[in-house]
């Protein structure tokens, strides 16, 4: 799937707003976010372990003389854990005034898609919790799960994560 749209045929939605959703993969799950949030997405260059950080942190990269915390979802989500490859990304989101980068297995595109094609996610999506979840949709024949990204990294977990120019 590169950039496509994925259907509903709700006539309450006429006038309203698509909404855009950038979909990544962690291994078979397709994930979503909503482009709004994710600043861009770049290929994985050398990550800086750092000591005594959380295990979901993979480690820190500078991006353009910004030193930015890099995430990885399938640590913070209990998956098993994969090489890196060619398709790998990182993608730049914004939480809370924070700079992050999420690895990806590979991002797959754009989708755009009204309201109503978002069901609530009423029951975990595989090892991912309702909690972490804005809900989900399908788009061809694949469903797709959208993050909660202020929940996947709680604030506070985040705040004391480097985020800094000029390093």
């Amino acid at each position: 799937m590169s950039v496509s749209s994925a259907k509903t045929s709700d006539v309450a939605d006429q006038g309203v707003k698509e909404i855009q959703i950038v979909v990544f993969s962690l291994s078979a799950l397709e994930l979503g976010l909503p482009i709004h949030q994710v600043r861009e997405i770049i290929r994985v260059s050398e990550v800086t372990m750092m000591p005594k950080a959380p295990k979901f942190l993979e480690g820190i990269i500078n991006l353009r003389g910004r030193i930015i915390p890099v995430l990885d979802l399938r640590k913070r989500f209990d998956m098993p854990l994969a090489d890196r490859t060619e398709e790998s990304r990182i993608l730049v989101v914004e939480l809370a005034d924070q700079i992050l980068g999420l690895l990806a297995d590979r991002v797959i595109g754009v989708i755009k898609l009204l309201p109503s094609a978002i069901e609530p996610a009423r029951e975990p999506f595989l090892t991912i919790g309702t909690e972490f979840l804005n809900g989900k949709t399908v788009a061809g024949k694949q469903y797709i799960a959208l993050i909660k990204l202020e929940k996947v990294f709680a604030f506070a977990e985040v705040k004391g994560l480097p985020d800094r120019e000029g390093a």
